[in-house]
């Protein structure tokens, strides 16, 4: 794509906000529920795993089991409860932000997030103006392009 000598394209990111309506309420509520449950499914999932795999080692090895069973068997558990942590601070995270999405009150503005959009400078444009860019939308339709486009 060619400019003209006096132009220049650059990228710049573009603020998106979303209105609170009961509709994007009850589908961030709708999401953030749904990563709750595929948490619990992941801790499930987890704790049957590492059970499986002590109860292999367990089979596999001579009653009582030795030191270096022992020590395979300390180490699983030592990675199922480091990842069982992380699950459970990511549900923690996932509570937190129901609790948020809760409590906005109706027609309350929340960033979404950013992308990123190409833009034309020329001389004599305030590029900070020409930076300073959002989109607000209302389920999920654009209702506002604010700044300099």
């Amino acid at each position: 794509m060619d400019t003209p000598k006096n132009q220049l394209l650059l990228k710049r990111p573009v603020n998106i906000k979303a209105i609170v309506t009961p509709r994007w309420k009850e589908e961030a509520q709708q999401q953030l529920q749904g990563q709750l449950n595929q948490i619990d499914q992941q801790l499930q999932q987890l704790e049957v795993q590492g059970q499986r795999a002590i109860t292999e080692l367990q089979k596999q090895s001579v009653q009582p089991p030795g030191p270096q069973v022992m020590q395979q068997i300390d180490n699983i558990q030592s990675q199922v409860n480091q990842r069982k942590s992380e699950l459970l601070e990511q549900k923690n995270q996932s509570l937190q932000q129901l609790q948020q999405v809760q409590l906005l009150e109706l027609n309350q503005e929340v960033s979404q997030g950013t992308i990123e959009s190409i833009f034309t400078v020329e001389l004599g444009d305030n590029l900070l103006d020409k930076w300073q860019v959002e989109i607000l939308l209302r389920d999920g339709v654009v209702e506002e392009i604010r700044g300099d486009i």
